[in-house]
This record gives structure tokens, C-alpha cells and sequence, in this order.
């Protein structure tokens, strides 16, 4: 019997569940806030040359002329943002002319912004326009790269410290930096704060879905699965209406920092994961937290016979073999897997450069950023429903390879599109970015499916964490060959908590002590990406073609590459590397993809793959 059985001889699916997933999916959702923060923090008002003179009596009476005397217009009669008139322009123009062929010189005074949207931003408290512009762009790199680093902390120290703690410590952390953040008034203590910022982001979201899972039976684990996506989701339509309200960038961040104090006070009385303190020798305090469980659902005799050899045999029968023998040199050594390693680093990196290219510079299309980001937060629950729809009867390839593509083509089209059009700019962004959310969501499932199981699954990896006291994972009743649009591998534990990956979606699970050895290296690549985007923009201040060329070129790249890879549906997965080395030269035989269907978590309620999904 495995330990999901033992969870469902509790209760199942009961009071428990709902309201631990409830608790820990919330702070999930805000988090989505700090990612999408920049939008509103950073955002660049109007502005112009401040001038040092004080404007005249003539000036003050003629609304408006003052500016124009002091300041060109551009070609759209906008005050230019970065030059002024070496000298005023005393012979004031006309309201609609504007002086030119005169002498100018860079804003050495200062700049004047317009409040009349943002307040307050970090861009107009350090002044980061003009020659300074590239700052704004270098704050959300380092905040990138905090959650890239975070990752690899609260990886291991989950591994060895168990899920609760980390959790704890990454809330009350970000509660503690976002606040920081919002009270010192020097823009390098901005950049600290924002990293250590975002190394919580990974602690959370690794932390809070192995938690989540490795307490949910087997039956409740797509919808968790799901539900984590739109959680997501909520958090960016969450952002658009605290910013919306909260305009002074101080106070916005402090609003979306404080909730988590609140998080990390009341995760002092979760339990702990008992799969993790089942593993690591902890099965006195197992059964403890296994009783409360069961009252809470109602199930309180079946919890006061629990003892730890009981405990101790439904954790036994998942981990019965031991494997320690793999290294990251694994993915590269043979033919078919370095081709498979090579083209899913291409895909996570140009996939999360992509998206968050098109989700973090949302002014450009001339409306209400406001409106903007509940639009791009919106588009992603029809992205996950129809990504997971094609996937099914689609196929994985096709599925991740036309999704990439057609963003990327998209993305590229948007610079032909004219400035006047910007509805239709608008729209097709944000198409292009569900398209990029669909891809992510498949190419979860697909890297999954595309290693061998001895790459996914290895004990007491990379992070240092000692290997499972009961042995290394393994599915009982060899059970994961039926996969899941949205969870690959049973029982499942969030591989973004082994690779490092924070992304929102759903993704294939292994037990509680091992890594993903496959999944974990590629999906770092995303994190690249993530920091490569703002980067990618900073390029835009020189020459606007290149980031959405750069954007759209690597999408379609990533979708040919794809085109390389073996298509997984309705195939068994891969055990050994030698049988992944021989398949690849044999190719499958239609004896081995006969009669395997499409399977989903909830399949023997009799839901079938398409109606379970949504």
C-alpha cells in the first residue's frame, strides 16, 4: 500500500486538505504581486527638462508657454524628455508651434514629471530617465537573479530542514525586505532589498506545493495542480487593483509586503509534511501530525490507531530500491538524451525570456497599465484550459512546438502593426503572451516525459540532502505510465522544489527527498531567461526593433526546436537510458504505443480527460 492509501483511510480529500491548500495557496497568489511589481513601482511618467530660471510674468499668464519656451517638442508635440534650450526662448511661440534650430543641452537641473497618473515611482524619486533610463531595467535583473539564487537555498534547505521551516523563514523574509524596501530612500538599497525579495519567491513556491501535495490524496492532485495556476492568475489581477488604488510607490509596496507577516504567523501551526519526516527518521512526530489529520476529518478513530510501524509500512511500499549513481554529466553523455537536453534548454530559456519580456514593459502600448495587466493576467485561464485540451488530443510536440511559433510570429507582426492601432497592438500581445503561458504549461509535461525515469528520479541530489532512510523512490504497481495533462509521476511532489523553477504551473512530481535531476537542469534555463528579458529591453533604448526581434526570433527558435524532439503521448515512459538510446534508433514500435490512452489524476471517478480539465 502507498502513503496516499493512508491518506485517503483519512479522510481523503476532507476538511483538512481544503483549508491547508486554502492557507497555502493565498500567499502563492499575492506572490504573483512582487513578480509584476515593477509595472507599477517602476513605471516612467511624462516628463521634461527642469530649467533653473524662473519663468517670467509673460510666462506665468500663458499657460503652457513657459515649457515651450524652454523645451522642444518632438514630432508628436510632446515636450522632448531629455533636452532643453540652452537659452529661453523669449519671443514665446504660439501654442501650437515650438522653437526649432536652436541650441540644446542635456536636463542639468533636474526633470519635471506628471503625477497626474503615478504619484510617486522609483523613476521619479532617483531620476532614472535619460542616461540613468537602463537602471530601472538593472533592478528587475536583480531581482531576477534573487530568485534564481533562492532556488538553489531553499532547494537544499528544504532537503534538509523539512518544508515548514524554509516556508516560515521565506515569508517572514519577504515580509521584512518588501517593507525594507519601501522605507530606505537610496536606490542601491532598493536593488539589495528587491533580490533578497526574490530569493523568497522560491522558497514560497517550492515550499507551499510540496506541502500542499504531499498532503493531498491522489484524487485531489490536478485540481491542486490547477488551482495553483489560478492563483497565479489572481495574484496579477489582485496587483492591478491594489495598484490601481495604492498610486504612491512606497505605500504599494508596503501593501503587497505586510500580508505575509500575517503568512508567516500563522504557518507556525501547519504541520509538517509526514512524507519528509517519514523519511528522515521522524516517525513519532508523523503520527502525531497523522492524528490531527484524521480528527480534523472526522475520521478520529481511524487516527488513534495509527502507530509508526503502521505509519512506517504505507511509506515502505513507495521506497523499495536504491539508485545513487547519476550526475548531471548523465544528460550529455549518450546521443538521444544530449539532443533531448540540448533542445529543452533552447525552449525553457527562450520561452521565459518571451514571456516575461512581453508581461514586465506594459506602457508601450499607450493605455491604462492598469488595464493592460488584468488583460495579461486574464489571458491566462484560457491558456491553461486550451493547452491542456490540445495537449490531450493534440499531442505534446505539436502542441509546445505551434504555441511557440505562433507567439513568436506574433511578437515579431506587433512591430508592423501602426502606432495608431495600439487596440490591435494591445490584443495581439496579449494573445502572443497566452501563447507563451500555453507553451510553459506544456513544456512541464513534456520534459517529464522525454528523460528516463533514472535521470528524473536521484536520491540525495545535487543540494547535499541525505538520501531517503527508506530507500529510492519508486511507483508502486509501475502506475506512472499513465500520465496526467497537469502531473506526470507518482506521488507527486513539485519539481519546481528540486529545479528551481517558479514558475505558476503545474509540473510533474517526485518524492520528497530526491531531485529531478532532467527537469531541474532545464528548467533552470528559465531562470536565465527571466534575467536575460530585462536585459533584452535595456537593449530597446538603443535600437525598439531589437527586443521584440530578439523575443520573437528565440519563441520560433525554441518551437523548431522542439520539432526535434520525440512526441510522448500515448507512449510508456522511458526507464533506463539504454532503453531511451535504443528507442531512439529503433524507433517505438506500434505494439508498445498500442492501446495506451490518455489517463488523468481523477480518471476512476469517470471524468473523462477533457471535462476533468476544466
Amino acid at each position: 500500500m502507498a502513503f496516499t492509501d493512508l491518506l485517503d483511510a483519512l479522510g481523503g480529500v476532507g476538511r483538512f486538505q481544503l483549508i491547508y491548500t486554502a492557507l497555502l495557496l493565498l500567499p502563492c497568489g499575492l506572490l504573483a504581486c512582487h513578480n509584476f511589481l515593477q509595472n507599477f513601482t517602476a513605471a516612467v511618467p511624462r516628463h521634461h527638462c527642469r530649467d533653473a530660471a524662473k519663468p517670467t510674468a509673460a510666462a506665468t499668464n500663458n499657460s503652457g508657454a513657459w515649457p515651450r519656451a524652454t523645451v522642444p517638442l518632438d514630432q508628436f508635440g510632446v515636450p522632448e524628455p531629455c533636452r532643453r534650450f540652452m537659452e529661453p526662448q523669449r519671443a514665446l511661440p504660439n501654442p501650437n508651434t515650438s522653437v526649432n534650430g536652436e541650441a540644446t543641452e542635456s536636463c542639468k537641473d533636474g526633470w519635471v514629471y506628471d503625477h497626474s497618473v503615478f504619484p510617486s515611482t522609483i523613476v521619479t524619486e532617483w531620476d532614472l530617465v535619460c542616461e540613468a533610463r537602463t537602471l530601472r531595467d538593472l533592478a528587475q535583473t536583480i531581482y531576477m537573479a534573487g530568485v534564481l539564487l533562492g532556488a538553489a537555498v531553499f532547494g537544499g534547505l528544504a532537503d534538509r530542514l523539512g518544508r515548514k521551516a524554509p516556508l516560515v523563514w521565506s515569508y517572514l523574509q519577504l515580509a521584512v525586505s518588501g517593507a525594507a524596501t519601501a522605507y530606505f530612500s537610496s536606490f542601491a538599497a532598493y536593488c539589495v532589498f528587491r533580490f533578497l525579495t526574490g530569493m523568497t519567491f522560491s522558497g514560497i513556491i517550492l515550499n507551499s506545493f510540496s506541502l500542499v501535495v504531499e498532503w493531498m490524496p491522489t484524487r485531489g492532485r490536478t485540481a491542486v495542480g490547477a488551482l495553483l495556476g489560478f492563483s497565479f492568475t489572481l495574484g496579477q489581477l489582485i496587483l492591478a487593483g491594489v495598484a490601481y488604488l495604492i498610486r504612491p510607490w512606497r505605500w504599494l509596496q508596503f501593501a503587497v509586503s505586510v500580508p505575509f507577516l500575517i503568512f508567516s504567523l500563522y504557518s507556525w501551526w501547519l504541520p509538517e509534511s509526514s512524507r519528509w519526516l517519514l523519511l528522515h527518521g521522524k516517525s513519532q512526530l508523523a503520527v502525531r501530525n497523522l492524528r490531527k489529520v484524521a480528527a480534523m476529518n472526522g475520521r478520529k478513530e481511524e487516527g488513534d490507531r495509527l502507530t509508526q510501524e503502521v505509519v512506517s509500512s504505507y511509506i515502505q511500499s513507495e521506497f523499495t530500491s536504491v539508485r545513487t549513481s547519476n550526475s548531471v554529466l548523465d544528460l550529455f553523455r549518450t546521443p538521444a538524451i544530449r539532443k533531448v537536453t540540448c533542445c529543452l534548454m533552447v525552449v525553457w530559456f527562450s520561452n521565459s525570456m518571451a514571456y516575461y519580456g512581453l508581461a514586465m514593459d506594459l506602457q508601450k502600448f499607450g493605455f491604462s497599465v492598469y488595464l493592460v495587466q488584468v488583460l495579461f493576467g486574464v489571458i491566462d485561464i484560457p491558456a491553461m484550459l486550451v493547452a491542456t485540451a490540445a495537449m490531450i488530443y493534440m499531442g505534446r510536440r505539436a502542441t509546445v512546438a505551434s504555441f511557440l511559433i505562433l507567439a513568436g510570429f506574433m511578437v515579431i507582426a506587433n512591430m508592423f502593426v501602426p502606432e495608431g492601432l495600439q487596440a490591435l497592438r494591445t490584443a495581439q500581445a496579449a494573445l502572443g503572451k497566452g501563447c507563451l503561458a500555453s507553451s510553459f504549461i506544456c513544456v512541464y509535461l513534456f520534459t517529464g516525459e522525454l528523460y528516463p525515469t533514472e535521470i528524473r528520479w536521484v536520491c540525495g541530489g545535487g543540494s547535499g540532502a541525505p538520501a531517503p532512510k527508506l530507500g529510492a523512490p519508486r511507483c508502486p504497481g509501475n502506475t506512472c505510465r499513465g500520465r496526467s495533462p497537469l502531473f506526470l509521476l507518482c506521488p507527486p511532489t513539485p519539481h519546481s522544489q528540486l529545479s528551481g523553477q517558479s514558475g505558476p504551473w503545474p509540473l510533474t512530481c517526485p518524492p520528497s527527498s530526491n531531485r529531478q535531476m532532467g527537469m531541474g537542469f532545464t528548467s533552470v534555463n528559465a531562470r536565465l531567461g527571466g534575467l536575460a528579458a530585462p536585459l533584452v529591453t535595456v537593449v530597446g533604448e538603443f535600437s525598439t526593433i531589437l527586443p521584440p526581434v530578439a523575443f520573437g526570433a528565440t519563441s520560433i527558435l525554441a518551437g523548431l526546436a522542439v520539432c526535434f524532439l520525440a512526441e510522448t503521448r500515448n507512449t510508456p515512459l522511458v526507464e533506463t537510458i539504454e532503453v531511451m538510446e535504443r528507442r531512439a534508433r529503433e524507433g517505438l514500435s506500434k505494439k508498445d504505443a498500442r492501446g495506451k490512452g490518455e489517463e488523468i489524476s481523477l480518471q476512476q471517478l469517470g471524468a473523462s480527460p477533457l471535462i476533468e480539465t476544466i
